[in-house]
């Protein structure tokens, strides 16, 4: 399926429309299969590409995508992380926050530190491992998200009101610096890159400031980052397609919340991705539900099939194995 996705991310038409992710997709018995604990994965490139590509080996979704957490932009800007245990089997999240105010960000010397370093190793090595078969994410935060992880939220809404102008000049930095994150991404291995704007979302912060700051800053980013350029956003967004059709993506995924056949209407020019609900589907249901909601969404016209977000890592082998469907 290597082959084909890539045809489909150039823009090609496909006789098939694939199954896969560019999204965080490893499991509990993906992880067990290779001897990992969760926790450990994160600090050893080689631990983190046999987890990457545990998926693939298990299934045949012929993807893997790394980092497996969101937050090494922002550790790379100098924020420390909560590495949680492996009873606990949760990703990496923020300790504390960097800045009160998005006039910091002017200050931040963005440099490739942190585990980004690690992160691209660990591409080479899943690329090395089953890059002639499957296709390899790389996950970056969109700006406003990578926003939310470095500065107080209550004080980033106040400052969009009272000083626009500052926090649009605070994300498009942001963006440069995620930008040189995706190039060494790509560099490294990478097929493609996903951008996951989770908390930009207009679902989350509506339209209008979607378009007013993140827009910009999403179209900042796409623009410096080589095709093909994957934009995911959660929450319901039929509203805001037209918005998502001018951010400079190849393709938009969506979330189990959205109205496809509306989405498809809107999205003329662009590929669109989604939207299997991965809790109530892929987590908790069974491989006829995942079946009757993979055929939902190719009825509804997505160019690929994709889950509405990450997968929860306790997801069943057999649930992604019927999203594929043998392909």
């Amino acid at each position: 399926m290597r082959n084909e996705i890539l045809s489909l991310l150039s823009g090609k038409k496909t006789d098939i429309i694939p199954a896969f992710s560019g999204l965080i997709h490893v499991t509990a018995e993906g992880l067990a299969s290779e001897g990992l604990a969760l926790q450990e994965v994160h600090h050893d490139a080689g631990k983190m590409a046999r987890a990457a590509a545990s998926t693939f080996k298990l299934t045949g979704m012929p993807s893997a995508a790394l980092p497996l957490d969101f937050c090494s932009p922002a550790e790379a800007l100098g924020a420390e992380l909560i590495f949680y245990n492996n009873d606990e089997m949760q990703f990496p999240q923020v300790r504390k926050l960097l800045f009160m105010s998005t006039r910091e960000v002017a200050a931040i010397k963005p440099t490739l530190g942190g585990r980004i370093p690690l992160i691209c190793d660990a591409m080479r090595l899943t690329k090395q491992d089953i890059g002639k078969q499957a296709v390899i994410s790389g996950i970056l935060p969109g700006p406003y998200t990578l926003m939310i992880y470095i500065c107080k939220v209550q004080n980033l809404v106040h400052e969009m009101k009272n000083e626009p102008q500052m926090v649009l000049d605070a994300l498009l930095r942001l963006s440069s610096f995620l930008s040189t994150i995706g190039n060494a991404y790509r560099e490294a291995g990478a097929d493609f890159i996903t951008i996951h704007e989770m908390g930009g979302s207009p679902g989350f912060i509506g339209p209008k400031p979607f378009e007013g700051f993140v827009l910009p800053a999403l179209q900042h980013l796409t623009s410096s980052l080589p095709r093909p350029r994957v934009l995911s956003v959660c929450g319901k967004t039929d509203s805001a397609m037209s918005l998502l059709a001018q951010t400079g993506a190849d393709a938009i995924s969506v979330d189990q919340l959205n109205d496809l056949q509306a989405s498809r209407a809107v999205l003329k020019e662009t590929m669109l991705f989604g939207n299997v609900d991965p809790v109530a589907t892929l987590w908790q249901g069974n491989e006829g539900l995942v079946a009757e909601a993979v055929q939902r969404s190719k009825e509804a016209g997505v160019d690929a099939v994709w889950p509405g977000c990450d997968l929860v890592i306790q997801t069943p082998l057999k649930n992604i194995k019927s999203m594929t469907g043998g392909q």
